[in-house]
């Protein structure tokens, strides 16, 4: 089969791989229809985090199955599906809790076992997720990064009528808007540097724009309110993760789902707030709760089956496979713009870009 496979730093390849095969009666092999780019692939082709050579990349991802083990009943050959790529280990003390975002050797397909930037990939059957007929794959391979930010969410005291500001308006950030918008919010602003995402963050939810390239995100603020009840950060940014703490009122919250991928040098005016406005700092990682994978999937496809989310105006681009390489350099090299990029294995490359809003099946 064909596939996108990590060598090295910015080293990126489309090339022959073997398929996988059905070794553990467990096991659930899909053929990947979309999948996406993940904010964590960028930085592991950047700087590579945790990861094999020569391993089949990504994990955002949906598809059809076309095999699976001998133990497994509740999957079916030609099930439309989506896959959680996370792989917990079982025995540490956190899965012995069911935290299953904190295992302590948490990983994911794409890394140290072979991911979804290919024609086929494979999982255990309880990390497969059915997809209604009216889920679409382009959704389905957004349920993951969704999941993240729902997992986020649950984890604060978010009420109906809650002031909430979100802060990156990249696909995390426009899928927290509508979270937020789900759990009730009553006034969203969106902060970001680009006009483009603003706008976009208004047609999904967002109630004010708040443009901070000129001025910063706080000062910007204060022309609207003197703090909001839920501050959350989605950029990833080392300075806005530091200027979030002004945004709330006090006793506000603040949520990071971004992760700054260098250090974070906090001034005093910022870390004051923390203090005396007794904030409530709280980070969340990945996506998962008990029953496995959690109620962060099963949530999101009850909202993505009645309408309430709606993924498919974050997706910016879809493209073939093929055109990987060439699409990882030019937006490590910040040459190009995007908001979420999906693949399909399935479609024969050309150089053209398809059409941000046609559907799946108008593609291949």
């Amino acid at each position: 089969m064909k596939a996108l496979k990590l060598y090295g730093r910015q080293d990126i390849r489309f090339e022959e791989t073997a398929p996988p095969a059905i070794q553990q009666e467990n096991d659930v092999i899909i053929k990947v229809k979309a999948v996406g780019i993940c904010g964590s692939d960028i930085s592991r082709y950047n700087k590579l985090g945790p990861y094999v050579p020569g391993m089949v990349f990504g994990h955002e991802f949906s598809g059809e199955v076309v095999a699976v083990g001998e133990s497994v009943t509740q999957i079916q050959v030609g099930d439309r599906v989506a896959g959680c790529p996370a792989l917990y280990c079982g025995h540490c003390k956190s899965c012995q809790k069911a935290e299953y975002s904190r295992c302590e050797n948490l990983t994911v397909i794409g890394s140290k076992k072979p991911g979804a930037y290919a024609e086929y990939t494979k999982l255990p059957a309880e990390n497969i997720i059915k997809l209604p007929d009216a889920i679409d794959y382009d959704s389905g391979a957004m349920i993951e990064p969704s999941a993240v930010v729902l997992h986020g969410l649950y984890k604060t005291n978010i009420q109906p009528g809650a002031d909430v500001a979100i802060v990156g308006c990249g696909s995390i950030g426009l899928l927290a808007i509508q979270w937020a918008k789900i759990f009730g919010a009553k006034t969203i602003y969106a902060i970001d540097v680009d006009e483009e995402k603003l706008e976009l963050a208004k047609t999904l939810g967002a109630d004010i724009l708040i443009n901070a390239s000129q001025e910063t995100a706080y000062q910007k603020l204060r022309d609207w309110t003197d703090g909001v009840d839920l501050a959350i950060e989605a950029a990833g940014s080392p300075a806005t993760s530091a200027e979030i703490f002004a945004l709330c009122r006090k006793g506000g919250q603040v949520l990071y789902l971004g992760i700054p991928y260098s250090d974070v040098n906090i001034e005093r005016f910022y870390f004051e707030k923390v203090v005396r406005n007794e904030l409530k700092v709280i980070g969340s990682w990945n996506g998962l709760s008990a029953p496995f994978p959690g109620k962060e999937w099963h949530t999101t496809l009850h909202y993505l089956n009645n309408g309430q989310l709606n993924i498919l105006p974050i997706i910016s681009d879809r493209l073939a496979l093929k055109q990987g390489p060439e699409l990882f350099k030019q937006i490590s090299d910040k040459t190009y713009t995007y908001s979420k990029v999906i693949f399909y294995p399935e479609l024969d490359a050309g150089s053209q870009m398809i059409n941000p809003y046609q559907h799946f099946q108008q593609l291949i």
